[in-house]
């Protein structure tokens, strides 16, 4: 018993002051089936940390998206290679999410709606046109954002 309480001791306090060490040890723990010797309060907050992590790619993906499409669709004058290759990448990355997470596409489509208002900020922002020049309601639906032949 004294055994496994300073060890469980020695997890927990490892975790702020080495946490790759700390993973390494809670995984080898995990492994040999020592729940008790988890430092469990660590552990679920980073299990919920990298849910929070997923869903912020899922936005940060999302916006710079729509912010291309936006320029290419407003801006056809200025269309780039660069611009078509980050649309391109954009779509992987969600595309990838949704094959590594599917339930990802509900929080996909939660969030459409006020990743597009950001998005559409950043075109006015970087093309210097009017925000009144996108449209309030996104002219993309959730299909044609993820669709690889759409303006292409």
């Amino acid at each position: 018993m004294t055994t496994q309480l300073s060890s469980n001791i020695k997890i927990k306090n490892l975790y702020g002051r080495d946490y790759y060490l700390w993973l390494q040890q809670t995984a080898q723990l995990i492994r040999e089936g020592k729940f008790s010797e988890l430092d469990a309060a660590n552990l679920i907050e980073e299990i919920e940390d990298m849910g929070r992590s997923e869903k912020r790619a899922i936005k940060s993906n999302l916006v710079i998206l729509l912010l291309h499409l936006l320029k290419y669709k407003y801006q056809p004058e200025k269309r780039t290679n660069s611009c078509k290759a980050s649309i391109r990448e954009h779509r992987r990355r969600l595309r990838d999410d949704f094959k590594v997470s599917p339930s990802l596409k509900r929080y996909f489509a939660e969030v459409f709606d006020e990743c597009y208002q950001d998005g559409r900020e950043q075109a006015a922002d970087e093309t210097g046109l009017a925000i009144d020049t996108f449209p309030i309601k996104s002219p993309f639906s959730l299909s044609e954002t993820l669709d690889s032949d759409y303006l292409y």
